[in-house]
């Protein structure tokens, strides 16, 4: 099998690591969701050795996965596990969640069910850090985003970019709240969300 290799994770990993690593300095448990080729987890770990990332995704990913976890330096990269948001999650325990251009891709119901998974899993004052493109407020917050919302749309009529306010409606059903929105490179944004107290 050859090695998968998606280059907007090359491109992005840099500056996700810069706003990532001082919000999970605390965190000793994480689960990525949507872990794709691996490549974000092997640059991320590494440079958070105190940390176990987890990585997750639908079972078609994991063998290529592997080629980049087996190929790691890092101890703190366990066996990718599957996880469809449709399907069980894991137990954890985990104090940390992290998901990067996921959103756009699944339909509107399974990223609720991305963030009530999210609301169970996390004990309250944790992050769940999502990286992606969104909309705010209906509007798109540049012409390339509206036009990459346009080609998801043609390409799979349930996916698209996401708007600000859907998300918030779905992480308060899951007991989430927006902390920070962090504007990235190429109009992406960094959307951190924190469990409420119960």
């Amino acid at each position: 099998m050859e090695k998968p290799f998606a280059p907007a994770c090359e491109e992005n990993k840099g500056p996700i690591l810069e706003v990532i690593a001082p919000r999970l300095r605390d965190a000793l448990s994480l689960l990525e969701i949507g872990s794709c080729t691996g490549q974000h987890a092997v640059h991320f770990a590494p440079a958070m050795p105190h940390l176990t990332w987890q990585c997750s995704d639908v079972a078609d990913y994991l063998p290529g996965m592997h080629l980049w976890l087996d190929e790691a330096p890092a101890s703190n990269l366990p066996e990718p596990i599957e996880l469809d948001v449709d399907g069980p999650w894991p137990k954890g325990p985990f104090d940390a969640v992290f998901s990067a251009n996921t959103a756009h891709i699944m339909s509107l119901e399974q990223v609720r069910r991305m963030f009530l998974g999210v609301g169970r899993l996390l004990p309250a004052g944790d992050p769940f850090l999502l990286y992606g493109p969104f909309s705010n407020g209906g509007h798109h917050t540049s012409p390339s985003n509206a036009a990459f919302d346009r080609s998801l749309r043609l390409r799979d009529p349930v996916s698209g970019v996401r708007d600000l306010d859907e998300l918030k409606a779905f992480a308060d059903e899951a007991g989430l709240t927006l902390n920070e929105d962090i504007a990235m490179p190429v109009n992406n944004r960094t959307l951190v969300w924190r469990k409420q107290a119960q």
